[in-house]
């Protein structure tokens, strides 16, 4: 199963990101993006359910027609905080320190991080 994820302003105003299937033209499985201020000029992202504080997890579906604007560029960041908070799956890209197994000299060495 192949994701389109999307990020979109929808009409209501609110951002959000989710899957997006053409072939219902629905985006699926939805989560709201929430810039918060933090000092300075800065800002920080929180994904949240859309039905929040009523539903705790990511699902739904919203119309395409209630799509206001489409988000050309997603931060890949961005992208893998949505599939963490959607499986509950911890996604790295920096395996930095790690090292593989060699030849049994180095013990617990799976490759898998949770």
């Amino acid at each position: 199963m192949a994701y389109e994820i999307k990020m979109v302003k929808l009409v209501s105003g609110d951002t959000v990101i989710g899957n997006f299937d053409e072939e219902n033209n629905v985006l699926k499985d939805v989560a709201a993006v929430q810039t918060i201020p933090v000092g300075g000029s800065g800002v920080q992202i929180a994904l949240l359910p859309f039905g929040f504080p009523f539903e705790d997890e990511i699902g739904g579906e919203i119309s395409s027609d209630k799509i206001l604007y489409e988000y050309k560029k997603i931060p890949e960041e961005l992208k893998n905080k949505y599939l963490e908070a959607k499986s509950n799956i911890k996604i790295t890209s920096n395996l930095d320190g790690i090292t593989p197994p060699t030849n049994g000299n180095n013990p617990g060495g799976s490759g898998l991080i949770l």
